[in-house]
């Protein structure tokens, strides 16, 4: 199986199932010298690991990230990062139910075709708890970014957004609720929808806005490899990811050129920032936000029809411990994807300087 591998000269390889002994990585390419606060490392896991609401899935992990490489009195010495983090609380027995069929909308049936072989027990290498890897290389690429601020928040879950720009939010509240929605009445009716779609047991999707602040200009190698291109990439490359946009996205193409074009000012910003902070596939020094769109889980507790291996029509009901919205724990996997993507940018573009 290929593909494992994100990044060009800031690279994370990643390994681990669900059900396994332990999930891990090797960041190559991090710079010597960068001091580390693994506390700040931690911090991240622990916004991203299963159990911490009422809200989100209860399996009871831990997700301590352990460092076996790369570091030595708390910098980075230029050799690779090699990291585990435990699996401690599987239940796979919870999955004996799919040995022999496949669950509607998940990677099952697909992985079974391509590669004859699969790992049941909650999806292998196609579950979501792979993203715990990548949120550890992310939080150390946040620490290469120095000055650079990047800001994830829930923007809506099923048909609640928040109505406001993000202008007008207050980041500090991201963490003030279990929704990650910096919107305190947003938040109340996002979080109250969550519960009845458990109760009900079925999912629910959502959105996820980001805003990276302090972006130099000249991030970014045209033609194939944009920025916003790569942050694409990066996003669709997360569990349940269905949409990207940038900028005025979407909305942008119901427009006027007089409408939507961004007017310099003598320093080189501009007066409004319809383009998302990049042009040309590079960086302009503008904030750059994106909102990315999620599906429901696809796993519900509710019975469906499914097939099994041999082709026969079979029902199936979902076991286990799940997410109704997965939303509110993508927020630090969005942003650690988003780090990743600026901090290889950002060496890249060190290398490129004539």
């Amino acid at each position: 199986m290929s593909g494992n591998t994100f990044g060009k000269l800031f690279k994370l390889t990643s390994f681990g199932e669900s059900h396994g002994k332990a999930l891990g990585g090797v960041i190559d390419g991090c710079s010597a010298g960068i001091e580390l606060d693994l506390n700040a490392i931690q911090y991240e896991m622990d916004r991203r690991k299963p159990g911490q609401s009422a809200i989100v899935t209860q399996r009871k992990e831990p997700d301590t990230v352990e460092f076996y490489s790369g570091i030595f009195e708390g910098k980075t010495t230029g050799a690779p990062i090699g990291f585990v983090i435990h699996n401690t609380n599987q239940k796979s027995h919870d999955y004996s139910h799919i040995k022999d069929s496949y669950r509607p909308s998940h990677a099952d049936y697909v992985f079974d075709k391509k590669y004859g072989f699969r790992d049941y027990r909650g999806g292998g290498r196609t579950s979501a708890r792979e993203t715990a890897s990548r949120v550890v290389a992310g939080a150390v690429a946040k620490q290469l970014l120095k000055g650079i601020e990047i800001n994830a928040f829930v923007s809506s879950v099923g048909d609640i957004f928040i109505d406001k720009p993000y202008q007008d939010l207050d980041f500090s509240k991201i963490e003030s609720n279990p929704v990650r929605c910096p919107d305190e009445a947003s938040a109340a009716k996002m979080e109250e929808r969550i519960r009845e779609i458990r109760k009900e047991g079925d999912t629910i999707g959502g959105t996820v806005t980001c805003v990276i602040k302090n972006v130099p200009v000249g991030l970014g190698e045209p033609v194939f490899d944009k920025l916003h291109a790569d942050l694409g990439k990066a996003m669709l490359s997360i569990n349940a990811v269905k949409g990207f946009e940038y900028g005025s996205g979407f909305c942008g193409a119901k427009m006027k050129g007089s409408e939507h074009n961004d007017l310099f000012n003598p320093d080189g910003t501009t007066k409004t920032n319809l383009s998302g902070g990049i042009q040309g596939g590079i960086s302009n020094g503008m904030d750059i936000y994106f909102r990315v769109a999620f599906k429901p889980v696809a796993t519900i507790m509710k019975e469906q029809e499914t097939i099994d291996k041999e082709g026969n029509i079979v029902k199936m009901m979902g076991k286990g411990r799940h997410d109704p919205c997965v939303v509110p724990r993508a927020v630090p996997i969005v942003e650690a994807m988003a780090a990743l993507v600026l901090a290889d940018n950002y060496l890249l573009s060190r290398t490129n300087r004539i």
